[in-house]
């Protein structure tokens, strides 16, 4: 082969590579990013900005994003139409709650013990399950300004659906205007979303090249059955709530998800950032608008099954390293406990982390070892957090999509 047929090949992989599909891209600037920071870690953390710009591009569009969607789908929804929010609310529940139970489950066969020597005095936790619900409750009522600048998706979904239920009796040209919005907003998200590859290289290549896995050794227990939980419920459970939903196999539906949505949000590591995302993945899925448009942004804010997990089991490794005896009752009633602050955890600054005294509380283990705890759980963050992420967000557009699916198909069989 002479050079100018040499050049010609290299030329042909470098433009399939760039005009192929998007996850094949997010995987090539994965493995770029890991040998950067293999090979030349100082540069590795300087192009860590490009990661850094993806995820505030991400964070910015996506509070705007949600707000219009949401008041355009509820003010141009027709009454004929059906939606599935009250199932996927089910769907979400049951999941985060199944969660619970299957990481205790695996804490009690695989019992962790952990060092509890760093101290986190800085940081406030919520006291009790009303402290999370009520911080909940205000942040519906906060000020939409306010709630768009701070990204309260829970704020900007009430005000959202007010403003929405009040335009239903606008002007047709009021109502295109909001579409037209819509359409110019979802247009934008694709543009921010083609930069991943990007993005991605940047922060796998800083991650690795700032924090390395070396500190995460000494926690590979407690790591396994973090990862393990998820992965269970990732590959296990999901996939039997949703079989039960579709009555087909749902493997397919469930890996595009994992692959589509799990993979930024493994590595963005946060659910806001995801909405964009999981709201393009749901566009592609053609599920219904009206549904998608208000469950993806619910669904970052309640659906916590990898919050639940991360709660339960950190704090029943803390029980096993105090040597508290733990029975039956008391595990279930933890089970609830998790499920229920996970779905508060968006509310609370720190994320669900912080909902670990809480639990802990359970067993009357005092504020000071409980925040050590979530020190440890800031140590092994690097990992569990964005396993945690990539569980929660994708399993948002999963359940939209097994609770939608069955109404689009009754529609089609009907006309």
């Amino acid at each position: 082969m002479n050079h100018v047929q040499s050049s010609q090949v290299r030329n042909a992989y470098i433009r399939g590579a760039l005009g192929g599909s998007l996850i094949t891209q997010i995987v090539i600037g994965l493995v770029l990013g890991t040998l950067l920071a293999i090979g030349w870690p100082n540069a590795a953390r300087a192009v860590g900005l490009l990661g850094d710009l993806f995820v505030k591009a991400l964070v910015a569009v996506a509070p705007v994003l949600v707000f219009i969607l949401v008041a355009a789908a509820i003010a141009t929804h027709k009454g004929t139409q059906k939606t599935a929010i009250g199932p996927i609310l089910i769907l979400y529940l049951i999941g985060t709650l199944a969660a619970a139970v299957v990481a205790v489950i695996a804490s009690f066969l695989f019992p962790q013990t952990i060092f509890l020597q760093t101290a986190t005095d800085s940081l406030t936790p919520p006291s009790n399950v009303f402290d999370v619900l009520s911080t909940v409750l205000f942040n519906v009522v906060d000020n939409p300004v306010n709630a768009l600048l701070s990204a309260n998706y829970i704020g900007i979904l009430a005000w959202a659906i007010l403003l929405g239920l009040t335009l239903r009796r606008a002007s047709d040209s009021s109502k295109q205007l909001l579409e037209d919005l819509s359409a110019a907003m979802s247009q934008v998200v694709r543009w921010v979303i083609r930069l991943a590859p990007i993005g991605i290289f940047g922060l796998v290549a800083s991650t690795i090249a700032t924090t390395g896995f070396t500190a995460l050794w000494g926690y590979a227990g407690l790591l396994g059955v973090l990862l393990g939980s998820m992965l269970f419920m990732a590959l296990v459970i999901n996939p039997l709530i949703v079989f039960f939903k579709l009555k087909r196999n749902p493997y397919p539906l469930v890996f595009t998800c994992l692959k589509e949505s799990g993979v930024t949000a493994f590595f963005t590591r946060s659910s806001a950032a995801n909405i964009p995302v999981n709201l393009a993945l749901a566009r592609r899925l053609n599920l219904d608008e009206n549904t998608y448009a208000i469950s993806i942004p619910l669904g970052a804010t309640i659906n916590m099954a990898g919050a639940a997990i991360t709660i339960t089991v950190l704090t029943l490794a803390a029980v096993n390293t105090l040597q508290i005896p733990v029975d039956i009752p008391t595990a279930v009633l933890l089970s609830i406990v998790a499920a229920v602050s996970a779905c508060g955890a968006s509310g609370v600054a720190g994320g669900s982390l912080l909902l670990i005294p809480l639990a802990a509380s359970l067993f009357g283990i005092p504020n000071e070892l409980a925040m050590q705890v979530v020190g440890v759980g800031f140590i092994i963050g690097v990992v569990q957090d964005s396993a945690e992420t990539a569980l929660n967000s994708s399993t948002d557009v999963l359940f939209t999509a097994a609770a939608t699916l069955p109404i689009k198909n009754r529609q089609t069989s009907n006309s």
